[in-house]
């Protein structure tokens, strides 16, 4: 495919946006190459400025998941348009999503919508040291929580051992409340809480990892760090930005029967529009201003568009468990022609899925957390996507992202996709 247009474009951006991007992982920086710029998109399709049709598997990283440009969306937006954009106030809509969200996942009572999944666990972690008056925080390594101060942390192997930045411009002090632990090891999480007692607010989770590749929960690891943090005292939050509303109707609480005591939300609770909330039960959220003392605010939070969308999209995916059916089996039958074609032309790999999340790594080896990941072949990944990209398919430009299915792809494009994935692994 020629990608002269796209080229240009970056080359362009490159003068006047860092990097020529707005977030990094567009940059291509992971497989080389130049981002593809695109002009539009619909139902399972992105269509680039070159005028090249590519299946898409990232779906705007996950919120596209009844497809781009899904009609009850984009007649809920126009409408909504047509009477302003945004106002600064309340609105009837607003109330409306949230009740609605609220009957639709277990375990909250109320729910305060954000911008951004990021604003939202920054906001869940301060609620978090806010109700129980304690600083530390555990996050996994391989997690992404987005980008504030608190989840760029790397730390050291000893239980006690303080956090380090791996960002210029995130402070000592910072880094020392932010203990890193193994997921999917459920002794390292015991050895942190046993080193920091009392002194530990809240454990952060991706409870189905996205951001290290499609990376399960082994084990019962969700049942024992909810055994954990209630012997504890520590409040567990489940980052559910990928999986909320995507994996089942009350997301990964609901598939895996586990209580969190937070739960933070993007992606597909805005239809495709900068959304983020975060919820829990009462006795929590009440603690949040204006009720109580724990300050959060946001003048665009609950923008009439992003809450357009973001009740189109539940309310479809409320009225009908039969998109969750077909996204799991879309995705499954996707696992098995992509596994034969690679295993017939002996490639080694391990692939890893839930529900309609997937991620394929060139490693022999189960993969079960960050260090798992890092050992795959990012030489034989850079080539896979490529190679994708050649043959019109799309994928996440990074060895460690999940790819996200929408219920849009149809079987042909399915069958497309693995004779992509065979086409590419003859010259792997």
């Amino acid at each position: 495919m020629i990608y002269k247009r796209s080229s240009a474009l970056f080359t362009e951006a490159e003068q006047v946006i860092p990097g020529g991007v707005n977030s990094p992982v567009r940059a291509f920086k992971g497989v080389g190459g130049t981002p593809i710029f695109v002009k539009e998109a619909k139902g399972a399709y992105l269509y680039d400025e070159d005028g090249n049709k590519l299946i898409d598997y990232i779906n705007s990283w996950g919120p596209m998941i009844l497809g781009h440009a899904y009609q009850p969306v984009v007649d809920a937006v126009v409408k909504k348009a047509q009477k302003g954009t945004s106002f600064g106030m309340p609105t009837e809509i607003e109330t409306k999503i949230a009740e609605l969200a609220v009957s639709m996942v277990p375990n909250i009572d109320k729910i305060r919508f954000v911008n951004s999944g990021t604003e939202a666990c920054m906001s869940a972690v301060r609620l978090a040291r806010g109700y129980t008056g304690r600083d530390k925080i555990i996050k996994f390594a391989g997690c992404y929580h987005g980008h504030s101060d608190s989840f760029l942390i790397q730390a050291g192997s000893g239980a006690s051992t303080f956090g380090t930045p791996n960002s210029p411009g995130v402070t000592q002090g910072t880094a020392k409340d932010t203990l890193l632990a193994q997921y999917n090891n459920i002794d390292n999480v015991k050895e942190l809480l046993e080193a920091n007692k009392n002194e530990i607010a809240c454990i952060i989770i991706e409870p189905v990892a996205g951001n290290m590749g499609c990376v399960p929960p082994q084990n019962d690891f969700l049942q024992k760090l909810r055994n954990l943090c209630d012997t504890h005292n520590v409040l567990l939050i489940f980052d559910e930005v990928m999986t909320g509303f995507r994996l089942a109707r009350g997301g990964a609480q609901e598939l895996f029967n586990i209580k969190a005591d937070i739960v933070c939300f993007g992606k597909v609770i805005g239809g495709g529009l900068p959304v983020g909330a975060f919820a829990a039960r009462n006795e929590i959220m009440n603690h949040l201003a204006p009720l109580g003392p724990v300050y959060q605010a946001g003048t665009l939070s609950g923008n009439p568009l992003a809450m357009a969308a973001g009740l189109a999209i539940l309310t479809a995916l409320n009225e009908s468990q039969e998109i969750f059916n077909r996204l799991a089996e879309k995705t499954e039958y996707l696992h098995k022609g992509i596994a034969k074609v690679l295993s017939d032309n002996k490639i080694t790999h391990t692939i890893n899925r839930v529900g309609s999340m997937i991620s394929v790594h060139f490693d022999e080896a189960e993969v079960v957390d960050f260090n798992t990941a890092a050992k795959g072949n990012n030489d034989t990944f850079k080539s896979f996507f490529h190679g994708l990209l050649n043959e019109g398919v799309y994928i996440a430009p990074s060895a460690f992202e999940t790819w996200f299915i929408t219920d849009a792809l149809s079987y042909e494009d399915l069958d497309f996709t693995i004779n992509a994935v065979n086409k590419v692994a003859k010259s792997l």
